[in-house]
């Protein structure tokens, strides 16, 4: 395997933590991530709009996914692409649609369990609040209340003794629901002080797409700091890296189209309008080649020869727990970015797969792992297969390994988004 690059840009990690913390929920994520890629020299193009097949850069929004691809001089309709597949959203508690609840005095806010998330790591936790509000226009306006908010209290160990010996056991429904102060409930009392903080007129949001996030900021942690805790790493650590390198593709004389998706809903099953499995990507891939006076010819010459990287974190081998792991590969902070393999194909690599990223891993100097789930462990999966399945186009799946995956905070090596981005970035340039 190829070298470890000479000098380690910590300029990537600290600029991925201000994106970590730009990034509380997916709408905010998109909109960090269009941020940097119209200071690139890209523009937002509307769905609603006729689109030109002119070169440069340009992105969709819709919702918490951003499609954005850069068109290089003399492009030809049938050109491929080389796509860097992320998702936006984390697993976490999100607000239900009549919110204001509360007992015995206290009032609380009416959370549902969004994902596969470790409950436990909400518990004892200032939480701030934010998401989308819709308004009776139509327009939509995003609220960060980046502070301590929310919290939801652990039981003290007086009133469960066996705690510590029998394990935590919590009900999702009734231990989950965080408090927000005291007093009587008030119906309205939620979206009223979010209307006070976003600005907007009193009755004016009628609805709301809203979550709890963590507001402690990331931070480098270890005696050399060596290691990077902090929230939504899984997947927001792929989506900073892929914007990364799709702007620094752009305006290169390239033989692919770079495109970075970055979808929404991953972490439950990614079957929406702006999931994985619905038609975004491959509505605007088509669209493009169609933009650029391409048939549907052209359509299939240039999904055939389309490469996507499915990026999106991976198991690190536990210090604590090195029995759950595969025995002969264990991915390792700071090792450098990993191929993810299942055979059952919850990950859609294969033997070819391997050989588009470890080139990509050799032009960038950059180290690589490998991930293999232990047989006796079942094995996650990502939006690869479903990118694969549906529009038929070439799927590697590969990331970075992360300890405390759907913790409200993880934890991975602090050289490996820069190794990740510098990977994507050779992959893009083909």
């Amino acid at each position: 395997m190829s070298h470890r690059p000479a000098r380690f840009d910590r300029g990537h990690t600290d600029d991925l933590m201000s994106f970590l913390t730009a990034g509380p929920s997916p709408y905010h994520a998109v909109a960090a991530a269009a941020e940097r890629l119209e200071k690139a020299g890209f523009r937002q193009v509307l769905e609603t709009d006729s689109w030109d097949g002119a070169a440069g850069g340009r992105y969709v929004l819709r919702g918490g996914a951003i499609i954005a691809w850069y068109v290089p001089e003399g492009a030809q309709a049938h050109t491929p692409f080389r796509i860097v597949g992320a998702h936006t959203d984390s697993p976490n508690l999100r607000v239900k649609p009549l919110p204001d609840t509360g007992a015995h005095g206290w009032r609380q806010i009416a959370v549902e369990v969004y994902g596969g998330t470790l409950l436990n790591t909400w518990l004892d936790r200032d939480l701030g609040l934010a998401g989308r509000l819709s308004l009776r226009d139509g327009t939509h306006q995003l609220v960060n209340v980046d502070r301590a908010l929310l919290r939801v209290p652990q039981l003290a160990v007086h009133l469960d003794r066996s705690v510590n010996t029998d394990g935590l056991k919590l009900d999702r429904q009734r231990h989950m629901q965080p408090i927000w102060g005291l007093g009587e409930v008030a119906e309205g009392d939620l979206i009223d002080f979010l209307e006070e903080e976003a600005g907007i007129a009193q009755g004016e949001v009628v609805g709301w797409d809203l979550m709890v996030h963590a507001i402690e900021p990331p931070a480098y942690l270890g005696r050399d700091r060596e290691l990077l805790a902090g929230p939504r790493m899984d997947n927001l650590i792929s989506v900073h890296a892929g914007t990364a390198a799709l702007a620094a593709a752009a305006g290169q004389s390239l033989p692919y189209i770079p495109v970075l998706a970055a979808f929404d809903h991953e972490e439950n099953g990614s079957q929406s309008d702006t999931g994985a499995e619905g038609p975004l990507l491959g509505s605007v891939l088509e669209r493009s080649v169609f933009a650029r006076g391409g048939s549907y010819e052209d359509r299939a010459r240039a999904f055939a020869g389309t490469v996507c990287l499915s990026s999106d974190t991976g198991h690190a081998v536990h210090p604590n727990y090195g029995e759950r792991h595969d025995p002969t590969h264990h991915p390792r902070a700071n090792g450098g970015p990993i191929l993810k393999v299942n055979v059952n194909q919850r990950y859609a690599t294969d033997g070819s797969g391997r050989a588009v990223f470890a080139a990509a891993c050799e032009k960038a100097g950059v180290p690589w792992q490998t991930f293999v789930s232990n047989n006796a462990m079942p094995c996650g999966t990502t939006i690869g297969p479903i990118t694969a399945a549906r529009h038929g186009i070439q799927t590697v799946d590969i990331g970075v390994a992360i300890l405390s995956m759907h913790s409200a905070r993880e934890l991975c090596g602090a050289e490996d988004p820069y190794l990740l981005a510098n990977a994507l970035t050779a992959f893009l340039e083909g």
